[in-house]
Order: C-alpha cells, then sequence, then structure tokens
C-alpha cells in the first residue's frame, strides 16, 4: 500500500466526504442544550458500513460522547483522534446571509454554516480518516482511537473530561491530535503545542432598591459594578507574575521560520498590529469584561447589577490567586464586603464572585523532542505546500484534560478552517483546507501504525 493510493483515493471520494461533512453540520448540536447524539449517530452509521467498532455513550437529554477503534488490540503504538461535536449558538438567523444549518455549498469552494470551522469540518475529517484505514485495513502494529465528544463549548467535563475518566482510562495514548481550526491566516497553518487557561467569574454587586426620584435613600448596584469596573487593572498587582513556556522572541522566530525570509515576516509584523496583538496575548494573562446586565425598571434603583469577567491564563498559572486577587480589589480598593460562601456579610450592601468555568492552561514541555511531530511537520508542509508554524493557542481547548491529567502530554491541536471563522455569523470553511486535512490525518495515522 503507497502513501500516493491513498492520496488518490481521498481525491476520488472527496464529494462523499463533502457530503458527510454537511449532514454533521445539518444535524442540530447547538449547545446549550448540546444535542450531540444527532452527530454520534450519523458517525456511527457512516463506520458502522466497513465494521468500524463504535461505542456511543448516551447521557442526559439527547446527548453523548462516541468513542470507534480501528481494531481490538492495544498493545501497540495507540494514536488518538479527538474532535467536539457541540457547537455555540448561531445567534440571530437573520444575521446570516444562510441558514446557519444549511450547509450550503457556494461555488465549489466554501461550505456555509455553524460549526463547519469549529469544528465538525475537523471531526468529519478525522472520522474519514479511520474509515479510510479501516477499508485498506490498515492496522499493522497499532491503533487509532476516534473520540467524538460532547460539552467542549461549554467547558468539556462531560465530553473529553469524561471519556479519559472512563472509556479511554485503560487505553495508553502515545500522541493524541485535537481538530480545532488553526489556521491563522494571514499567517499560515499553525500547529498548537500548548493552549491558555480559561476563568469566567461571575461579579455580582449586591445594593439597595429604591424609587428613583429618591436615588439617595437606595444603594445603586450597578454604580457600584462601576466602582469595580473604574479599578480592575489594578488586579494586576495583587496576582503572582507567571512566565509563559515560550518567549516573544522565540514565538517571532517560530513564525518567522514559516516564510521566505525573516525579514518579510518583520515587515508584515510592523505592518500588521493585529499579529503584534495575538504575540502579545500569547506572553501574558489577559482579562476581558464580556457581558453586564443590570436594572429591571427605569424608575427602579437597582439592587443588584452582575458582569462576566472572561480571563485567559498562562500555562502553569493557578487559577485560585486570580480569584484571591479580584476579592482583595474589591474590599482593599474599591471598599465593599465580598460574601464568602461560609460567612454572610452583614448588611445589604455587599459583592458576590462565583467561578462559572475555571480550566487551567497546558503546555507539551519537550515538544521539540518528537519525532512523531517532527514527521506531522513535513507532513503538514507537503500537504498544504507551505511551512507551518509551532505555536501556543490564544484560546483554550480540551488539551488540558489530556496533559495535565498525564493521560497524554504528547498532545497537538491541528485542523481544517481559520480561527477566526470560530464562532462568526456566516461561518464556513475551504472545501479545499477539508480535503487536505483529511489527507494530514490520513497519511499521519498511516505512519504511526505502520512504519516500527
Amino acid at each position: 500500500m503507497s502513501e500516493e493510493f491513498i492520496l488518490n483515493k481521498i481525491e476520488q471520494e472527496k464529494e462523499e466526504y463533502i457530503e458527510f461533512l454537511r449532514k454533521l453540520v445539518q444535524a442540530d448540536s447547538i449547545n446549550p442544550p448540546g444535542n450531540e447524539k444527532n452527530v454520534a449517530l450519523i458517525i456511527e452509521e457512516f463506520l458502522k458500513d466497513v465494521g468500524v467498532k463504535t461505542d456511543v455513550f448516551p447521557f442526559g437529554n439527547n446527548r453523548a460522547n462516541l468513542v470507534a477503534y480501528l481494531n481490538d488490540s492495544f498493545d501497540g503504538r495507540n494514536l488518538l483522534f479527538n474532535g467536539h461535536m457541540d457547537t455555540v449558538p448561531p445567534g440571530s438567523e437573520e444575521d446570516w446571509k444562510y441558514p446557519p444549518l444549511s450547509a450550503l455549498v457556494k461555488r465549489n469552494k466554501l461550505i456555509f454554516g455553524r460549526g463547519t470551522t469549529d469544528m465538525k469540518g475537523g471531526l468529519a475529517a478525522m472520522v474519514i480518516a479511520l474509515k479510510i484505514l479501516k477499508e485498506l485495513k490498515i492496522e499493522d502494529t497499532g491503533n487509532l482511537i476516534l473520540n467524538a465528544v460532547a460539552d467542549e463549548e461549554t467547558g468539556g467535563k462531560f465530553g473529553t473530561g469524561w471519556c479519559i475518566d472512563n472509556p479511554l482510562k485503560p487505553i495508553k495514548c502515545d500522541f493524541a491530535v485535537i481538530g480545532e481550526p488553526t489556521d491563522f491566516s494571514p499567517l499560515t497553518k499553525v500547529i498548537h503545542v500548548g493552549e491558555k487557561g480559561h476563568l469566567i467569574i461571575k461579579i455580582k454587586t449586591c445594593g439597595i432598591s429604591g424609587h428613583s426620584s429618591f436615588p439617595a435613600i437606595g444603594k445603586n448596584a450597578i454604580y457600584m459594578m462601576s466602582e469595580i469596573i473604574e479599578k480592575l487593572d489594578k488586579i494586576d498587582d495583587y496576582i503572582p507574575k507567571s512566565e509563559p513556556p515560550i518567549k516573544l522572541e522565540k514565538l517571532k522566530k517560530l513564525i518567522a521560520n514559516s516564510f521566505p525570509s525573516e525579514d518579510l515576516f518583520n515587515r508584515i509584523l510592523n505592518e500588521q498590529p493585529e499579529i503584534q496583538s495575538l504575540l502579545q496575548s500569547l506572553i501574558s494573562y489577559s482579562k476581558a469584561l464580556t457581558m453586564i446586565k443590570g436594572g429591571i425598571k427605569e424608575n427602579v434603583i437597582p439592587d443588584s447589577c452582575e458582569a462576566i469577567l472572561d480571563v485567559r491564563l498562562l500555562p502553569k498559572q493557578k487559577i485560585e490567586p486570580i480569584i484571591e486577587a479580584l476579592k482583595k480589589l474589591i474590599r482593599d480598593d474599591v471598599g465593599y464586603l465580598v460574601k464568602d460562601d461560609s460567612i454572610s456579610p452583614p448588611g445589604e450592601v455587599f459583592v458576590e464572585i462565583e467561578v462559572v468555568t475555571a480550566s487551567e492552561g497546558s503546555y507539551w514541555e519537550n515538544w521539540e523532542e518528537s519525532v512523531d511531530l517532527r514527521d506531522f511537520y513535513k507532513l503538514v508542509e507537503t500537504i498544504y505546500e507551505k511551512k507551518p508554524f509551532y505555536f501556543l493557542m490564544p484560546g483554550s481547548a480540551d488539551a488540558h484534560y489530556m496533559r495535565n491529567d498525564g493521560y497524554c502530554l504528547q498532545t497537538i491541536l491541528f485542523g481544517p478552517g481559520k480561527s477566526r471563522n470560530a464562532h462568526a455569523i456566516d461561518e464556513n470553511i475551504e472545501i479545499l483546507d477539508f480535503i487536505r486535512a483529511i489527507k494530514v490525518y490520513t497519511i499521519f495515522a498511516y505512519r504511526f501504525l505502520t512504519i516500527k
């Protein structure tokens, strides 16, 4: 069996693969509420025809995780492909040029729909790679495990987190690929070897309501929140310093290696400030207020106001010091009591802090020593006809479940789709990118399983 034969097979059958991706996009798996079982059953049916062993693990209301195996032996080297089935809500469908679940194909170049990029494109490519290897009876020295998960868009606890603690737990994993979109256009393809942590905090100010014609009698919770927001940047003084796993100059060199010359990269870097901002975000933690809500009526002094603080942490940066720093800021700099879980503060005026989502960042320390990763890099360069570059993911994904819990440190993120398209109105994926990803996943798995 030659690699050329496999690549030709993919080209010949690409229309079938495009239709499979369209089916996944058309299956509603918007989270919340989830409904990932809709997608899991399509994958199960697609793989059943070639005899792939597939286990579907249902939970909740029409939700599920899926694990499929190339063969029944786990004694050799095991490669794990992981991808999530859920998508974020589309928002107002009136804002979309094409319906979010239409999977409309335009000009034979693009497929439109929620989840095309994040990440049903990557998931479909991984499923197809498994099917191809099963059809060709490629299972010489190892196993390929496909893990299609729920819940990634709301933290992953009931998806990848559950799978690692249950069906995947007894299986030794030697290398893992998560199929998140990693096209950083106008730059080239990215192979992520680390990701930032994610912390969502709800801040609630509790005041005293009253009639708006007597504002001095009540305690306006919106004004309380504005005081916190005004001094929020001071939180940096209370957070312990954390070193980035890759320093700024090395990040620049990693990207520059994908350009014909370092001079060209430096010129582009100077001309495009968004790239500079991206680099800066990868060497420090970041925070952003993303939501605020308060008031019940125009003539009522609000007695509560809520804000959401979205924090992105560096790998190895701990969550608890961030929480304590916020509490200290509110107590010492703003002057309000913070409600403790065990002690209710006296009076009616105080602030509540609630952790909505929390996951620490993760990083593959020894990625530069990996022969498998070098092979993956060269394969991407060959298939995409451009050098990719190694990088950190500015957002978060499910890799931390694999790395931080010690299940598989050798975990990377690579997949079709432009990162800026994820969660966007009129989300879409390039068909060429999708087909190339199938080729990368299939050939890499073929080499991983057959080359001793």
